[in-house]
C-alpha cells in the first residue's frame, strides 16, 4: 500500500453512508442538519457533494429514528459466522459510558454490512447491542453513534474536496490531515477522539515524516535510513509490533511467489522466519487457500455458465445454489453467496 493511502479512512464505508443516507432520506422535507443540542455548526461540513439541496438528515437524526426500526431475524450475509466485538460495554463508577477503541469497532462491524442492509436496519441492529448497557451509558452510546456518523458524513465531503490524495504534494496532505483531525474534534468531544483515533493519528503523523523524509534530496541513504529508524521508533509500541509483523508476512509472500516450486525450501523458510509450531500454522492455512481457490475457480466457470444460459432468475438462483452445496461447506457458501453479490 501507498504510504499517502494509508491517511485515508475506508472510502467505500464512507461513500455507502452518504448514498444510503440519500436514499432513505428521499424526499425528505427540508429539516436542520441536527437535532443535537450540542450546537455543532452545519459548516463543518466542507465541499460541495450534491447532498445540500434539498437538506438531508443528518445520520444523528436517523439514529433516534431507527428505535421505530425493526431488527431483521437473519443476518446480513457478510456478518454470518462472525462474532460482534466485545469489550465495548464499559463505564465508569457514575455509570457514564467510558469511550473506547472497542466501541468503534462495534458501530463499524455493523456499518461494513451497509448494502446488505439499509441504514435505518443497521443502526437498529446497533441500538440493540447496546441496550445491554444501562443509563445513561446506553443513552451516551447513541448519542456517540450519531456524533460519529456526523463525523463521517463531513469527512466524505472533505475527501471529496481533495480528491486523489496519490497527487497530493507535502503541504496538502498535512494540511488535509489537520482538517482531517480538527473534524474529529468539532464532532465528537476529546476523549471519543483519543479513543477512537489516537493510534491512527500517530500512524498517520509517521507516514507524512516518512514521506517527508524519503523526498529530502539532502540527505545521504544512511542519514535516511537512520531518519526512517528513528520516525519508527516514536510510534507506540504495538503499533511498532504491527509493522515488523506487517513486514515480515509481505517477506513471506515474496518468498512463497519465488519458492512455489520448491515446497521443502518454503517449509525451510517458514521455520526460520516464524518458528515451528507458527509455520506449522502458515502450512495449514496455505493448503487450506489453495483448495479454497482450486474449489472457486471451478465454482466459478460454472457459475458463469450458469448466468449465460438463458434461464429465468428463479431457476437460475435455484442451480447456483446447488452449485454452492457441491463445491463449499455451509460456511464457505456464505462466503461465496457474499463474494458472488459483489461480482
Amino acid at each position: 500500500m501507498k504510504p499517502v493511502s494509508r491517511l485515508s479512512f475506508t472510502i467505500p464505508v464512507i461513500i455507502a453512508v452518504v448514498i444510503a443516507l440519500w436514499l432513505l432520506a428521499d424526499g425528505a422535507q427540508e429539516q436542520p442538519a441536527s437535532t443535537r443540542s450540542s450546537g455543532h455548526p452545519a459548516e463543518a461540513r466542507t465541499g460541495d457533494t450534491g447532498f445540500s439541496q434539498p437538506r438531508q438528515p443528518a445520520p444523528s437524526e436517523l439514529v433516534g429514528q431507527s428505535a421505530e426500526t425493526g431488527v431483521p431475524e437473519q443476518r446480513p450475509p457478510s456478518l454470518e459466522g462472525t462474532s460482534e466485538p466485545g469489550g465495548w460495554a464499559k463505564t465508569d463508577r457514575l455509570g457514564n459510558l467510558v469511550p473506547t477503541s472497542e466501541l468503534r469497532q462495534l458501530f463499524e462491524y455493523y456499518l461494513s454490512a451497509l448494502g446488505e442492509e439499509t441504514l435505518a436496519q443497521l443502526l437498529a441492529r446497533i441500538r440493540l447491542a447496546v441496550s445491554v448497557l444501562d443509563e445513561p451509558a446506553r443513552s451516551q452510546a447513541l448519542e456517540t453513534l450519531g456524533r460519529y456518523l456526523d463525523y463521517k458524513l463531513a469527512l466524505a465531503d472533505l475527501e471529496a474536496a481533495y480528491g486523489d490524495t496519490d497527487v497530493l504534494q507535502q503541504g496538502e496532505l498535512e494540511r488535509r490531515m489537520a482538517e482531517i483531525q480538527a473534524l474529529r474534534r468539532t464532532w465528537m468531544d476529546a476523549d471519543t477522539v483519543e479513543a477512537f483515533f489516537a493510534d491512527e493519528e500517530v500512524v498517520d503523523r509517521y507516514q507524512l515524516e516518512r514521506r517527508r523524509i524519503g523526498s529530502n534530496p539532502d540527505l545521504t541513504d544512511q542519514q535516511r535510513e537512520e531518519a526512517l529508524a528513528a520516525a519508527e521508533r516514536a510510534l507506540p509500541e504495538p503499533v511498532r509490533k504491527a509493522r515488523q509483523e506487517t513486514r515480515k508476512f509481505a517477506r513471506y509472500e515474496q518468498a512463497r511467489e519465488a519458492l512455489a516450486g520448491d515446497p521443502e525450501a518454503l517449509r525451510s523458510w517458514r521455520q526460520q522466519a516464524f518458528g515451528d509450531e507458527a509455520a506449522r500454522k502458515l502450512e495449514e492455512l496455505d493448503a487450506e487457500q489453495s483448495d479454497w481457490n482450486r474449489r472457486w475457480q471451478s465454482y466459478a466457470r460454472e457459475r458463469d455458465a450458469l448466468n449465460t444460459s438463458g434461464l429465468a432468475a428463479p431457476e437460475r438462483e435455484e442451480s447456483l445454489a446447488r452449485l454452492r452445496e457441491k463445491y463449499f461447506s455451509d460456511t464457505e457458501r456464505i462466503r461465496a453467496k457474499a463474494l458472488d453479490s459483489i461480482q
